[in-house]
């Protein structure tokens, strides 16, 4: 008997239990953090649920090229229980899906063509409202180019392209202060140098191709010369590395510093001097052609296509992709940026130092050494993100009255820091590093109608990474958690899945949506693309029970945050917030 009531005791404090938030089968969920917050109980307790495929632009070029095709594919989308569409018009190449004032139509896209004469934004609204679906329109905020493609109108833009600080990497003798002297450092490691360099190595066999054009020496873990070698040691025996330590290879100019200042006992520093280049000029590209937040011809830009958008079709609103963001750390360095941060301050910098250097290893590990400004700037960045939602969410109303403002973001909220984009309450509490009470008050949530963060990972719960010996983090559901308690109370969160994670794996993208629904008030699910046909039964089902976003309930996230207030006034504590780390660049 009293080990039937222990039993029964054990099993009632147990933080998983089965849930259902869809009609497929249960999942096991960690009941003690997905149920906080008034908006996740609001939802809950109304039966709403956000709903929304994403159709990417450019992915789905032919699949939208022609009334027919979206006709067809709206009643499809309604008919398996999905309530609101986002449709990409503006992909990252900047080129714009409907015929606009402002920017050229994209008419082919690897291979896929989209006809000159057809509008597929005019298409695609008419065909949602006569299904009654909400149509929101994505758009990639601040990219205005394709780096794999060289399209975009911001390649003929210079002055509007971002401003990227880039480290030159170089090793000096600065034994004599009155003499320093200095090489170049190729920054690929264990490659040799082509031209007048010098590139380190970890691993003494890709040392190769002696020539006399070569020397080498060899550096102890306190970046002390040990031995040298004319060309380079290879047929006299290959150089042994000291343990911790690298061999430095130098070519032309690269060997005569390295023959003249690379003297046995004593130090080689490793060093960069900094480069500030155009975005478009960036030795390693990422894909989009960010361009400068702050300048006055950008901002105007990005609000006249808004405008032009929201004047000519009856959409329900925007959605902002990730590109809602700055370049990355290092960015923006222009002239512009700096006077108006500056200004900021009140103050003169040096740049970079004054807000951060890189700093570069014998190992060629990159990191950064933050000057005495670099919490304002992080700060300052994030404060103009905050800015450009508001005014943007205000024009979008302005326009239309009830049109939704929502934003896209990755879920691991520990990378965003980097980029500017604080997609947070200003009243989020946890133990980011970063997170400042000066940064803590960009956080731009409030702003928002709605949230869909990219919760893109394969493993749906916490429960199943536990049993599989996973991290946590990288989980559907712990991504969902913490992009609920990160918005607080002040807009509805939607956790994102990728269809591609559960390609011909139909039980497993079932467990996603319970675990993104059990988690947030809904799910987002990325991309009509993504080999969606053999799982429109999966939704079917998972959807059998209509329900309305909550989102498309007037006034009632204002209902939410005026309770959150209240809350908080009378000193309402929440559970502390658990964070999980999740994976770097998921769902940018």
């Amino acid at each position: 008997m009293l080990a039937a009531l222990v039993g029964t005791v054990l099993l009632q404090q147990s933080r998983f239990e089965l849930a259902s938030p869809l009609m497929v089968p249960p999942v096991m969920i960690d009941a003690l953090n997905c149920g906080i917050g008034l908006a996740q109980q609001m939802a809950r307790a109304r039966g709403l649920q956000g709903r929304v495929l994403w159709i990417d632009g450019t992915a789905n070029l032919e699949r939208c090229s022609s009334n027919d095709r979206i006709e067809q594919l709206v009643k499809r989308i309604k008919e398996v229980g999905f309530n609101t569409i986002v449709y990409d018009v503006k992909p990252i190449s900047g080129q714009l899906l409907y015929p606009s004032k402002l920017a050229p139509k994209i008419e082919e896209w690897r291979g896929q063509n989209l006809p000159k004469e057809f509008d597929p934004l005019a298409s695609m609204s008419r065909h949602a409202k006569a299904n009654g679906m909400e149509l929101l329109i994505s758009l990639n905020a601040f990219s205005e180019g394709h780096a794999m493609f060289k399209r975009g109108p911001g390649y003929d833009k210079l002055d509007w392209q971002t401003v990227i600080y880039e480290p030159r990497l170089i090793i000096s003798d600065t034994n004599d202060k009155n003499d320093k002297v200095w090489a170049q450092l190729n920054p690929k490691i264990n490659t040799m140098p082509t031209g007048d360099e010098v590139s380190s190595f970890t691993d003494s066999s890709r040392i190769q191709n002696p020539d006399d054009q070569i020397f080498t020496v060899t550096l102890d873990r306190r970046n002390r010369v040990v031995d040298g070698f004319e060309f380079g040691g290879v047929g006299r025996g290959v150089p042994t590395i000291p343990q911790g330590g690298v061999a430095l290879v130098g070519r032309g100019r690269g060997a005569a510093f390295l023959r003249s200042r690379a003297i046995p006992g004593r130090p080689i520093t490793f060093e960069t001097a900094p480069l500030f280049l155009p975005i478009s000029e960036r030795p390693e590209q990422q894909f989009p052609l960010i361009t400068n937040p702050n300048h006055p011809e950008v901002r105007a830009y990005g609000l006249a296509i808004v405008e032009e958008i929201m004047r000519n079709y009856p959409v329900d609103g925007i959605v902002y992709d990730d590109r809602l963001r700055y370049g990355g750390l290092n960015a923006d360095f222009s002239p512009l940026t700096t006077s108006i941060f500056e200004k900021h301050i009140g103050r003169k910098l040096l740049w970079p130092d004054d807000v951060f250097r890189y700093t570069i290893s014998p190992r060629l590990e990159r990191g950064i050494r933050p000057g005495p400004y670099f919490e304002s700037w992080m700060a300052w960045r994030a404060q103009v993100m905050q800015g450009w939602v508001d005014v943007v969410g205000s024009k979008v109303r302005s326009i239309r009255s009830g049109a939704k403002f929502g934003v896209y973001a990755g879920s691991w909220y520990g990378d965003y820091q980097q980029y500017g984009n604080n997609w947070a309450s200003p009243e989020f509490n946890a133990g980011f590093w970063f997170l400042t009470n000066a940064y803590r008050k960009t956080g731009f949530a409030p702003k928002l109608d709605l949230l869909m963060t990219g919760c893109y990972y394969g493993i749906p719960t916490i429960f199943d990474a536990l049993q599989a010996g996973k991290p946590i983090g990288p989980t559907v559901e712990a991504a969902g958690q913490l992009s609920n308690r990160a918005v607080r109370d002040t807009t509805w969160a939607y956790a994102g899945i990728s269809l591609s994670m559960f390609k011909d794996n139909p039980e497993g993208l079932a467990n996603a949506l319970q675990a993104a629904c059990a988690s947030t008030q809904g799910v987002m699910v990325f991309d009509l693309s993504h080999d969606i046909e053999p799982m429109w039964p999966v939704f079917a089902q998972a959807f059998r029970r209509p329900a309305a976003a909550p989102h498309q309930i007037p006034g009632l996230i204002d209902e939410i945050r005026k309770k959150r207030k209240s809350v908080d006034a009378f000193g309402g504590k929440e559970p502390p917030v658990p964070i999980s780390a999740g994976s770097a660049g998921i769902g940018f």
